[in-house]
């Protein structure tokens, strides 16, 4: 007998292992699941299929847990509502009422009916509550309408749109830039929404408001929390007309009550119940409507859900095998669903027994990619950066149970960076991520200090130092795994997207620490962002650099397209021509740049992608892309069979 129970592990170079995990497997198979809710028994979600050619469908499911197309096959369900969307749709009864992506328009559709528009065009809505039928009102919608009928001027409103008829809408309130979270009070007479202005984002100041509503429109409006210093997110009416809402005035978002008594601290705790309202229709507790309540809450990067009574302000931690938690949704006042993120498996709708903590997994983002031996679980790590801070990330080594590299050698360091840059990297499972681990990379997703999960100081770093305080963390984690031999200092790489890719460009531009650079639609001048990007994120910039002209010189000082000197190892880049948010001239502008000083160059551009690739092709070409591309730089060969890609001015010493 020999001990071993199968074939020993072959010995190859970190970077050349042959990999379970395929690019196309992987950009076919990468579901999408979001905007979960429950509807009269019956769970309904989105779901966004590369293999369809990214669109976002509607399902739902009922008791027997079968899950059915809801939309026409083809209809992408989608809203542009601050470009991100979220919230997409609302069910009343049996009628789904969703915005079609091509027009923006919501459309009404009854189980076998055909889909009519309800809506005109030039309007964009998202957000939606139902308004039954009332001594006051007709049913309607309370819909967040983003209005583009004068491209120069856009306007965020809430509106009520008279059911069946639709129309653009009767507007209840425009006194402020933006507005989310349309809420009715269970007797129908009160409407609580969160609302917020220029120049700050929901995560930095917005205020929540209640008002009468009657057949006239909105009354009597009181401001019930929030402020220049305090984020107020999530509005929810329980059956006995208390107000929940999630606020950080304690440093923390956490859960709150508004009472006839005033407002009142739920479950007081230093750990995060709310993450950056960039997608509408958050949802991080669910009322069970028996004085309780589940609520998501987040210490150091992990989430877990608690059972809160609500009047004693006690919690029960449930135990549950999973490490990230979105979209609670009441099923009845024993269970809730929820999507669930586990450390080795992908996303999935799972029914909760509240009581027990026993759960069913309903609904899975597609198959499952790997073996749990080939899957690298993420590690928490804390480490010093620059000025007496602690950063995080989430480590995660190479692991490939057929393959092992030479004795002594280390695995090359791929370093992300969540977007945002109000972002979050998570511990949940990422195939994106498995891609690396598996071919042999080491893989480290930092959350730098700016990051949402770890209270409104950690968030507000970022706050006049982006290109500073991220810059800082991502070599500082690349310094710190290289110094404890988890790292090949000599073949460290920086990838990101979006605020992410602009950290590349920025740590790129500014430093010698990465030998090499994927760049995923970043930014590369900043003055040119703030002139052309949309307006939910279009005074980002003020609190992130500074408002402008004032600090022009700042951002002179911080766009890498004012730092081409420094640029000295290879770059890839990539974008979608359509892209409204980070604009195509943001990376031509780069790549013409560092072109015509010969820096080692590839570019991918791919039309009809906008922000974040959703093509089945485009997702499996960009990752084969990057892997030929460390391959040529760091010389491995990796094992798969990849298109050509040519890097230019590379040369064997770059």
């Amino acid at each position: 007998m020999s001990g071993h129970d199968g074939p020993q592990p072959r010995v190859a170079p970190y970077g050349s292992w042959v990999s379970p995990l395929s690019a196309e497997a992987l950009g076919s198979g990468q579901v999408t699941i979001g905007d979960l809710r429950s509807v009269n028994g019956r769970l309904y979600w989105t779901e966004t299929v590369p293999a369809a050619g990214g669109i976002s469908e509607l399902f739902s499911m009922g008791a027997d847990a079968t899950a059915l197309l809801v939309t026409p096959v083809g209809t992408n369900v989608r809203t542009r509502v601050h470009e991100y969307g979220g919230a997409p749709y609302v069910v009343v009864n049996d009628t789904a009422y969703y915005s079609q992506f091509a027009d923006q328009r919501l459309y009404a559709l009854k189980p076998g009916g055909t889909a009519t528009p309800l809506t005109p065009s030039g309007y964009r809505y998202a957000d939606c509550t139902p308004l039954p039928s009332s001594e006051v009102s007709v049913g309607a919608l309370i819909c967040v309408r983003e209005d583009h009928t004068d491209p120069a001027k856009v306007r965020n409103t809430l509106v009520r749109l008279p059911l069946p008829g639709g129309g653009a809408g009767e507007v209840l309130y425009a006194d402020s830039d933006f507005v989310a979270y349309p809420r009715l009070s269970p007797d129908g007479r009160r409407l609580a929404f969160i609302c917020w202005n220029h120049p700050y984002m929901p995560w930095d100041s917005t205020e929540l408001k209640v008002a009468e509503l009657t057949g006239h429109g909105l009354a009597s409006p009181v401001t019930v929390a929030g402020g220049a210093a305090e984020s107020v997110l999530e509005p929810r009416w329980d059956t006995d007309g208390t107000l929940y809402f999630i606020s950080d005035r304690s440093g923390y978002w956490n859960l709150y009550a508004w009472r006839a008594d005033g407002v009142h601290a739920v479950w007081p705790r230093a750990a995060e119940s709310a993450g950056p309202l960039f997608l509408l229709g958050q949802a991080n507790y669910a009322l069970l409507g028996d004085g309780r309540a589940v609520l998501r809450f987040g210490e150091k990067g992990l989430d877990r859900l608690a059972v809160i009574d609500l009047v004693r302000g006690t919690g029960r931690v449930l135990d549950l095998p999973y490490v990230e938690y979105a979209q609670l949704t009441r099923i009845d006042a024993g269970h809730i669903a929820v999507l669930a993120g586990s450390s080795d498996a992908p996303r999935a709708i799972v029914r909760i027994a509240v009581g027990s903590g026993s759960v069913q997994t309903l609904h899975t983002a597609g198959r499952a990619l790997l073996e749990p031996s080939a899957v690298s679980v993420a590690m928490p790590i804390d480490f010093p950066s620059p000025r007496g801070r602690i950063a995080h990330a989430f480590y995660y080594p190479p692991l490939n149970p057929a393959f092992q590299a030479p004795q002594g050698s280390l695995p090359p360091l791929l370093t992300l960076v969540h977007g945002g840059p109000t972002g979050q990297a998570s511990p949940s499972f990422a195939s994106r991520v498995q891609f690396w681990t598996t071919r042999g990379f080491a893989v480290v997703d930092v959350n730098y200090g700016g990051s949402s999960g770890y209270g409104r100081a950690f968030r507000q770093a970022l706050v006049g130092n982006w290109g500073v305080v991220d810059v800082e963390d991502v070599i500082a984690a690349a310094r710190h795994l290289g110094g404890i031999g988890r790292a090949d200092p000599a073949r460290t790489a920086i990838s990101g997207s979006s605020a992410g890719g602009y950290t590349v460009l920025a740590a790129l531009s500014t430093s010698d620490v990465f030998r090499a650079g994927a760049d995923y639609y970043g930014i590369s001048d900043i003055t040119a962002l703030a002139r052309d990007t949309h307006k939910f994120e279009s005074r980002y910039l003020d609190s992130l650099i500074g408002p402008l002209p004032q600090a022009q010189s700042v951002y002179d000082s911080r766009s890498p397209l004012n730092h081409l000197d420094g640029f000295k190892v290879p770059l890839i880049v990539f974008q979608g021509a359509d892209d409204p948010i980070v604009p195509p001239n943001q990376s031509a502008l780069i790549v013409e740049a560092l072109r015509a000083r010969g820096v080692p160059l590839a570019y991918l551009l791919y039309p009809g992608e906008s922000h974040g690739f959703r093509k089945p092709e485009n997702i499996i070409r960009s990752l084969q892309s990057e892997l030929s591309f460390y391959g040529q730089v760091f010389g491995f060969t990796p094992a798969d069979q990849l298109p050509p890609l040519t890097i230019e001015h590379l040369t064997p010493t770059s």
